[in-house]
């Protein structure tokens, strides 16, 4: 079968579901960053359509992104051929080839296509989705689908997984979770989430098992009192196959936990904070002979992580954050990222921010500043 994606998906997903659904609705957002890295100016740009149908307890929900890179010197370099190499872990192709033109590149990319039944009871979802998995605001360790990576400049643009998942509520506060989802290699990975509430908090028990990888976590999330402040935790144990050297493979055990809490003051500051534990840490040229792992987000530099957050609005219109992140053995490295976002309505939205780096590992990432214009109607 030709695993070649081409746009005519997102034409026949458009043409043929309308008639199916009750409700549809369209949004189309437009994300534009100018972008200056490594004495390098270039511009990003992400034009996303999404159709939501719904029709009594089915539903349906395609993402479709068309992605343009403009900047002669930004398209010539390592870091654009790092981009062109980034795909879903899918059986399936989800995105076209980099179509090259003058000083810019483009590619068409299937975001998320899934559709379900949902009633009181059960949810059941097929197609290329998000498994949610995790309650760290910075790290996921139990989340070997589809985690967040923090230092990214969209922390939640994941790759989607080609996924069955379906979820039987238990009770008023508890329910259980089965995934069963299709790699690229077409091997399947199975997951199996309980969540339930257990006096002063939600908990969670995650298992997730692939060939290569066996997770064992747990999740737990809840207010401590009537102080207003929120704990989360998540820990997992991870037994996978990893590359040793470029022939050979071995098997890898380590444990991860993160530690965490949220507070919310009267005036409208918001502070996070969040600390990970690793038991084992890997080295740079480790971690690059493992690029393709399905645990690489767990592969870290270092044993300890620390990491806060702070978060205000001025007004209606303009809020300001930032994150730092330090590592306290291994690499020492740090991760500041400041923003600013002037918000003038519903549809446009105006935000300055920066990523900076000091590492004194092998691995050096350039300080990013940025400018982002969002559109969305």
């Amino acid at each position: 079968m030709n695993k070649r994606f081409t746009c005519k998906i997102i034409v026949l997903v458009l043409l043929t579901a309308t008639p199916l659904f009750a409700d549809l609705q369209y949004n189309i957002n437009n994300t534009n960053y100018t972008i200056n890295q490594n004495d390098t100016t270039y511009n990003y740009d992400r034009l996303r359509l999404r159709n939501d149908y719904t029709n009594g307890s089915y539903y349906a929900t395609f993402i479709g992104d068309v992605v343009n890179y403009y900047g002669g010197s930004y398209i010539n370099s390592q870091d654009f051929t790092f981009v062109k190499t980034q795909k879903s872990d899918t059986a399936y192709e989800t995105q076209s080839g980099f179509h090259d033109y003058g000083e810019g590149a483009v590619t068409t990319k299937v975001y998320r296509l899934y559709g379900g039944y949902q009633d009181e009871k059960n949810n059941v979802v097929a197609g290329l989705q998000n498994i949610p998995m995790g309650v760290g605001k910075f790290w996921n360790p139990t989340n070997i689908f589809n985690p967040q990576n923090i230092y990214a400049l969209e922390p939640d643009e994941v790759f989607g997984v080609m996924a069955l998942s379906y979820t039987r509520s238990l009770g008023t506060l508890s329910s259980i979770n089965v995934v069963a989802s299709q790699k690229e290699d077409s091997s399947f990975k199975y997951a199996l989430r309980y969540k339930n509430f257990i006096k002063f908090a939600d908990f969670a028990f995650d298992v997730v098992k692939s060939d290569d990888t066996t997770m064992l976590g747990y999740e737990l999330q809840g207010n401590v009192g009537s102080t207003g402040i929120e704990l989360q935790s998540e820990g997992a144990y991870i037994d996978s196959s990893l590359y040793a050297d470029e022939n050979r493979t071995e098997k890898q055990r380590f444990y991860q936990i993160t530690l965490g809490a949220d507070y919310g003051f009267v005036n409208g500051i918001t502070l996070t904070a969040e600390a990970l534990y690793s038991s084992k840490k890997f080295d740079y040229s480790q971690i690059s002979l493992n690029y393709n792992s399905e645990v690489l987000t767990n592969l870290t530099d270092s044993n300890l992580y620390a990491g806060a957050s702070v978060s205000y609005d001025f007004n209606i219109f303009l809020s300001g954050s930032a994150t730092y992140i330090g590592s306290l053995n291994g690499s020492n490295s740090r991760f500041f990222s400041p923003k600013v976002t002037y918000t003038l309505n519903d549809y446009n939205s105006f935000t300055l921010g920066a990523m900076l780096y000091d590492s004194s590992g092998a691995q050096k990432y350039p300080d990013t500043y940025y400018f982002n214009y969002t559109l969305s109607f």
